[in-house]
């Protein structure tokens, strides 16, 4: 490799929603081309044009921007049929893709025989062997071509960023199909075509990409160019070891954040879990870009879990300082002078930033609420103290209930708990009650009293 500038690329297929486990190869690279001073490309592979849509298109390049990543250029495949069209040229005029006339059921044959025989299911590069006469007779009868890269049966080497020195031995591989008989791509040629002509100098991606690494240094090789550094990191799986699928839903960057998660706590999950780091709360994906290197990440898959994610959420949100969410808080339609001393007060029970909306409303609701004691309350609203109400109000206050009614613990807080908020948890009341206001205790009083 010479000393350019990194490049990296993310090359999803608008074809569904991106799950947690493409955020965490986006987020790598992306962290990546940060930390290095570089670029990140991002590429839709969208040559299925049965499956892709401008749809899914839109909701990727949404989904990475609630996610903080911003591409410093964005590429389509399908603007690009013409560069594919001349490497396959090059190819084709080097010896190096050939083409074949097999139907699937006749491979499908010959798979099979050959795990009877106890070889590996290689193809058998039969189509080498025709002649002109053959081709001329199998496209008389209809047929029309697809194409294989015709690999060298060497080793193939490189220094993997995650996984360290690793080896393919080219022989054990079926000569793989570049070109459909309907004349479309499949994945391999336009991903090295596009590499090449953007420069990326660093490919990122999932362990499963492992076996392709081969083949496609190999089509580096056969174009001219130099093959990238790789680097393979491992898959999120589902808590039952299921892999992750856009197909069935799993784990949707969508749905997690219409559901109210932070997006720097799906971020930091996604990056930090299976990694030698600690998983833990980050500020930003500049605080987060810090935290990981490619050799922290670990060689075994690592399990997503919900549950560690909520429970990640909810630390995030403890973190946020008022200045952070002022903006937020008014989005939810809290206001009415609450300010930082709401926040403040409600952060540390929150679990979903979105729940802030729910005790605004107990702060400053008009609804009334039922109680398990009515005869403390009374005592309760007879000693009510007149304002100013400050921190110190409440246990001034409850020291006069204990005294006049005799009940202390569990059965003189809870009680007050559920006439004032209606809940049996929550944030501390010595907080809670000079937003509540004497004017609305009084009234939530008297009603759970009856």
């Amino acid at each position: 490799m010479t000393d350019t500038a990194i490049t990296v690329r993310f090359a999803p297929s608008p074809t569904g929603r991106l799950h947690i486990g493409n955020a965490r190869t986006a987020l790598l690279n992306y962290l990546y081309a940060r930390k290095n001073g570089g670029r990140f490309l991002l590429r839709y592979d969208d040559t299925d044009k049965a499956r892709s849509t401008a749809e899914f298109a839109d909701a990727i390049a949404s989904d990475l921007g609630w996610l903080g990543i911003v591409p410093d250029l964005v590429a389509r495949q399908s603007d690009r049929i013409a560069s594919y069209e001349a490497a396959a040229q090059r190819l084709r005029a080097a010896g190096r893709l050939y083409a074949c006339y097999e139907t699937e059921e006749e491979l499908e044959y010959r798979r099979r025989r050959q795990l009877a025989q106890r070889r590996a299911p290689v193809y058998d590069r039969a189509a080498l062997k025709l002649t002109d006469a053959d081709r001329a007779r199998l496209e008389g009868e209809g047929r029309k071509p697809y194409w294989r890269f015709l690999l060298e049966p060497r080793t193939v080497r490189w220094t993997d960023g995650v996984r360290g020195e690793q080896s393919i031995e080219s022989a054990s591989l079926s000569d793989p199909v570049l070109i459909r008989a309907d004349g479309s791509y499949l994945y391999t040629l336009p991903s090295v075509v596009d590499d090449i002509e953007f420069g990326v100098t660093d490919i990122i991606r999932g362990e499963d990409h492992v076996t392709n690494t081969a083949v496609q240094i190999q089509l580096f090789e056969a174009l001219g160019a130099p093959a990238p550094r790789f680097a393979h990191h491992n898959l999120l799986t589902l808590p039952s070891g299921e892999g992750l699928s856009k197909r069935l839903g799993h784990l949707s960057l969508g749905a997690l954040k219409d559901e109210g998660y932070e997006a720097s706590a799906v971020a930091a999950l996604a990056v930090l879990i299976g990694t030698a780091m600690a998983v833990e709360p980050v500020a930003s994906l500049d605080d987060l870009m810090t935290k990981v290197t490619l050799g922290d990440i670990s060689h075994s898959s690592a399990k997503f879990d919900p549950a560690e994610l909520r429970t990640l959420n909810a630390r995030t949100v403890h973190m946020l300082t008022y200045d952070a969410v002022a903006a937020r808080l008014a989005s939810l339609g809290v206001g009415g002078g609450g300010g930082e001393a709401f926040w403040d007060a409600v952060r540390g029970n929150l679990t979903k930033f979105g729940e802030a909306a729910e005790w605004w409303q107990v702060v400053s609701g008009d609804e009334t609420f039922a109680t398990d004691d009515q005869e403390l309350i009374e005592v309760a609203a007879a000693h009510l103290p007149q304002e100013p109400w400050d921190g110190q109000t409440w246990s001034l206050w409850t020291k006069a209930v204990a005294a006049a009614s005799g009940k202390k613990g569990r059965a003189l807080f809870h009680p007050l708990r559920l006439a004032l908020t209606g809940r049996e948890q929550g944030p501390e009341l010595k907080a809670l009650l000079p937003l509540i206001g004497r004017a609305r205790a009084l009234r939530r009083l008297e009603a759970a009293a009856g």
